[in-house]
């Protein structure tokens, strides 16, 4: 069956998906690390037969001196047993006066192994940069993409295949963003910076699987026949590339499992993002970007 023809229902697929995972942005909307809201983070080991519920009820009865209460805090636990605390920003005092109140609570010696603040003006910083980094990563790509296209043949416009390189590449941060979005509900996962570094990376592979296949076509389109139809010739480019495109990506991700499965703990979910994220910009690179080009191309 033609990659074209059977694109057409991919194309439908992904735009549910672009959509869906648009909405999901808003409602229910992603969980924010403390890196962009700013806040305490606090990596604690209870004493042995402690529970999270105890440490929960501790941290719920725990007071300062003027009577103020923690507010609102996040509990959760590591694959190695350890409690990660979330809360508002704790002063010197507070953290210790908490330290010592959950020991207290507990019956026995709590090991700290973190304890990180972070303000909420250098929160917003790191909002607002990473959200200028993907910008300025797109705009870049553009414009790189036109100026390498500038002599494609046939009338084609440079810019076209810039801005459809673009068009899959959001294809893929927004559909794995709106996946990590479900994952932040239902596990201790949250958008951190690691996971902008992970929508970077993803951003340069998807566009490299994608400029293979363009440039393919380019090539294709200066020595085919002028009565050829475009798409016939985008189908052949698509299936010249495709054994390519598989072996690079397997080979990839045969790597990415096994840090995954035999990495550190810290790096699991940056590599998870990798993993889906690759996974995403070969589907979009055969059948986003390069269906879209030949469904302008017939329009006109």
């Amino acid at each position: 069956m033609s990659l074209i023809k059977l694109s057409k229902v991919f194309l439908a697929v992904s735009t549910v998906a672009m959509i869906a995972s648009i909405v999901l942005f808003f409602v229910p909307g992603p969980m924010l690390s403390m890196e962009f809201t700013g806040g305490t983070l606090m990596n604690i080991v209870p004493p042995a037969g402690t529970t999270k519920a105890d440490i929960q009820s501790a941290m719920e009865s725990f007071r300062t001196v003027d009577d103020k209460s923690l507010g609102y805090f996040t509990l959760s636990m590591t694959r190695e047993g350890d409690l990660l605390i979330r809360s508002r920003t704790l002063t010197n005092e507070e953290h210790l006066a908490l330290l010592a109140h959950l020991e207290q609570q507990a019956g026995g010696t709590i090991e700290e192994k973190q304890f990180t603040t972070i303000g909420p003006t250098v929160g917003e910083t790191l909002k607002r940069r990473s959200v200028y980094a993907l910008i300025f990563a797109s705009i870049g790509i553009v414009l790189y993409i036109a100026f390498a296209f500038y002599r494609v043949p046939r009338k084609l416009s440079p810019w076209r295949f810039g801005v459809f390189a673009v068009v899959a590449m959001l294809h893929d941060i927004l559909i794995t963003s709106g996946i990590f979005i479900i994952l932040s509900r239902l596990t201790n996962f949250e958008f951190d910076m690691l996971f902008i570094t992970a929508l970077l990376t993803v951003l340069g592979y998807s566009v490299n699987d994608t400029i293979i296949i363009f440039d393919r076509i380019r090539e294709n389109v200066a020595f085919a026949d002028k009565h050829e139809d475009f798409a016939l010739t985008a189908e052949r480019s698509l299936r010249e590339t495709i054994v390519r495109t598989l072996n690079t990506s397997v080979t990839t991700l045969i790597m990415l499992f096994c840090l995954f499965f035999l990495g550190s703990e810290s790096v699991r979910w940056f590599i998870l993002a990798l993993i889906v994220g690759i996974g995403l910009g070969n589907y979009s690179s055969y059948f986003v970007a390069t269906p879209l080009l030949v469904f302008l191309r017939k329009k006109e």
